[in-house]
């Protein structure tokens, strides 16, 4: 199986062996990183994974779209260019397979209070994706109205990863139609009744599909933290779903399957 979105080094703080399970699963995953140490240690486990023959960890590297209101209301020394030049520079040397996770986060008056930062940040992250054809992993949170007028710059990536998709099913058509190579990653939000998420994991087309377990942070109902093994009860249950909708891909095998060639063909490419 595959996670299109986990952060290891915070797992590590929960699970000291995650990584060997992770590796011993044969789980690939796309690793997210927002600060140059979180970068280095993922790239050592990539590298390692890479030694021993096993299952792959991607690499992803952004300021996180949260980063900026956290720096504001704080005394914390902060280097906006100074971040922006080394995702630049790992982007230069072929180190990246993703930018992300970037985008905008305006869930409550203090993410909003950085609005203007997160669009500079973002616009900043998107011209290096496109001058590096890099894909994006964008989070959206309460953040949809942000995404649509980036189109004409958003056709131009090899991809897009909606990461814990947000939106709805007639708002990920509508970002197809525009000519948008999009996919969609559907976490835990599918187990806690989140409408929206349910709807479109259950009629979005199956070539679109991402799972994710946002490792750490997106625990199940009755565990403290997520795991890659979270990522079982997540396929089941988008497979339920699509059964009761009548959609393609509606079986447990099926879904795992279309969901790793999905994450595949985005990221085999930029590692080519």
């Amino acid at each position: 199986m595959t996670d299109a979105h986990c952060h290891p080094e915070n797992l590590l703080a929960h699970n000291p062996n995650a990584e060997e399970e992770r590796r011993a699963a044969g789980i690939a995953a796309l690793a997210s990183s927002t600060t140059r140490e979180e970068f280095e240690y993922h790239e050592a486990l990539a590298a390692k994974a890479a030694e021993e023959g096993a299952a792959p960890l991607y690499l992803s590297f952004a300021i996180h779209p949260q980063f900026p209101a956290f720096i504001q209301s704080s005394d914390t020394a902060w280097d906006k260019d100074e971040n922006l030049h080394y995702l630049a520079r790992l982007a230069l040397e072929d180190r990246l397979h993703t930018i992300g996770e970037t985008g905008f986060d305006l869930f409550d008056n203090f993410y909003k209070s950085s609005e203007k930062l997160q669009d500079e940040i973002f616009d900043s992250h998107l011209e290096i994706a496109l001058k590096h054809n890099l894909p994006l992993k964008i989070h959206l949170r309460r953040a949809m109205h942000k995404i649509f007028p980036y189109t004409k710059e958003l056709k131009k990536l090899p991809a897009i990863i909606l990461h814990s998709w947000p939106g709805s099913a007639i708002e990920g058509e509508a970002l197809i139609k525009r000519g948008i190579n999009a996919y969609f990653s559907f976490g835990c939000t599918v187990l806690k009744n989140h409408k929206k998420a349910m709807a479109s994991a259950a009629t979005l087309p199956p070539e679109r599909l991402l799972l994710e377990t946002d490792a750490p942070y997106k625990p199940l109902y009755g565990q403290t933290y997520s795991t890659y093994n979270d990522l079982n009860v997540i396929c089941e249950k988008i497979a339920e779903l699509r059964q009761q909708a009548g959609s393609p891909c509606n079986n447990l095998k099926e879904l795992e399957e279309k969901t790793t060639e999905n994450f595949l063909n985005i990221l085999c490419k930029t590692s080519a």
